[in-house]
């Protein structure tokens, strides 16, 4: 039987660091950087992305994003964001290195610019590259069994499997794929990327995924720290939903009531 102490202590490990929560959080898109602490704090969050270059790396006395993370709760993951070529990428991630961001990268290399769909082939060369030099390396990548078994290969901590476009909400399209992935990786498989809501997220989760990485879903929200907490429950129920395990799909109905003994039946002879 599950029950909340359970739910408590099953946490999210990385590369041997454990998160309590499933749920990863975004910086961008927000009205202002106070809603966006707000929204972190409403999320239970652990671990936020943030875009290298979104950091102000050449004053830091000037006020910043950064400044509204409370680092001593919240883990920041830098990511490679806007970046189009394997070498870009690479250098991003050093940079966010060398200025005390973290050896850990999520690893984002666009290939396509209207649908913001990975180039994986750039993706795998870069991820080789950074797991040499010593990052715990998060690509962002399609849902194709075959390109995760290809990251976790070349040595990626974690897959980030899309369930569709980034900032489209239009939540998992295909749930199989993430099965497939699931079922065949030996790191913690991340949906990153089309959840538009709380359903969305519980919905990843109930596939069995170790969690789920969002940011316009609550940053442009009409009430991003309504839907952050929305989104904290989504996540939770999910997870506890698939450790439960579901019934199994019928085709016709199943009476959830005994036939025996009910008025009128026929005694048994």
């Amino acid at each position: 039987m599950i029950d909340e102490r359970q739910t408590i202590t099953d946490s999210l490990v990385i590369a041997g660091r454990t998160f309590r929560s499933r749920l990863i959080v975004g910086t961008g898109k927000y009205p202002s950087h106070a809603i966006m602490a707000d929204a972190h704090r409403a999320s239970g969050a652990d671990m936020v992305t943030v875009a290298v270059r979104r950091v102000n790396l050449s004053d830091r006395s000037k006020e910043s994003l950064i400044d509204y993370i409370d680092r001593e709760q919240i883990f920041i993951l830098p990511n490679t964001a806007g970046c189009y070529t394997a070498d870009e990428a690479i250098r991003t991630a050093r940079l966010g290195r060398e200025v005390g961001l973290s050896n850990w990268v999520k690893l984002e290399v666009i290939g396509d610019e209207r649908t913001l769909f990975p180039d994986n082939v750039a993706l795998l060369e870069a991820t080789r590259v950074l797991v040499q030099e010593g990052f715990v390396v998060l690509p962002y990548t399609n849902d194709d069994p075959v390109i995760c078994r290809r990251l976790e290969e070349a040595g990626a901590a974690a897959v980030m499997p899309l369930g569709a476009p980034i900032g489209s909400g239009l939540g998992i399209q295909n749930p199989n794929n993430i099965r497939i992935i699931k079922a065949q990786s030996k790191v913690p498989v991340i949906v990153d990327a089309g959840v538009g809501t709380a359903s969305d997220a519980a919905i990843a989760m109930e596939l069995g995924v170790d969690g789920v990485l969002m940011n316009t879903a609550i940053a442009l929200a009409d009430d991003p720290v309504a839907m952050a907490r929305a989104m904290k429950l989504g996540v939770e129920a999910g997870r506890i939903a698939y450790l439960a395990g579901r019934i199994a799909r019928r085709e016709y109905a199943s009476p959830s009531s005994p036939v025996e003994g009910r008025v009128g039946a026929a005694s048994p002879q």
